[in-house]
C-alpha cells in the first residue's frame, strides 16, 4: 500500500471513529493555497478541523512531532478559508483536533492546538 492509499484509509477509519463518538463529518480533504485539512466535523455547537496522521512505524510518543508549528499554521489558514467560504459556520466555536491512526490503536487528541497571536 502506498503512502496516499494509507492516508486515505486512515482518514476513512478516523471518520468512522469520530462519527461513532457522535461527531458529524461535513467535509473531507479541504484545500486552500495554504494547505489541506483532512476532515471537518461538527461536534455539537463546535466546528472541528481535524488532521489525521496514519503512522505504523513510530511509537505514539513520536507522532506528536508530526504536527509542527508550520503544519499547524497551514491548517489554521485553511480553516479560515473554509469558514470564509462557508459562512453558515461563522460564530461557532472552533477547535483543532488530531487523530493518530496506528495498526491497532486510534488516539483522538481533542483541542490539540490553537491559533495564538
Amino acid at each position: 500500500m502506498n503512502k496516499s492509499q494509507k492516508g486515505r484509509e486512515g482518514e476513512a477509519r478516523a471518520a468512522v471513529f469520530l462519527e461513532a463518538a457522535g461527531m458529524r463529518i461535513i467535509a473531507r480533504n479541504v484545500r486552500s493555497k495554504a494547505g489541506e485539512i483532512d476532515l471537518v466535523a461538527l461536534d455539537g455547537d463546535t466546528i472541528v478541523f481535524i488532521e489525521v496522521k496514519t503512522w505504523s512505524v513510530y511509537p505514539i510518543e513520536e507522532l506528536y512531532y508530526g504536527i509542527d508549528e508550520k503544519k499547524q499554521r497551514r491548517i489554521i489558514e485553511t480553516a479560515k478559508h473554509f469558514l470564509f467560504s462557508h459562512r453558515k459556520y461563522n460564530g461557532m466555536v472552533v477547535r483543532f483536533d488530531v487523530v493518530f491512526i496506528g495498526p491497532e490503536l486510534i488516539t483522538h487528541l481533542v483541542s490539540a492546538f490553537m491559533e495564538c497571536g
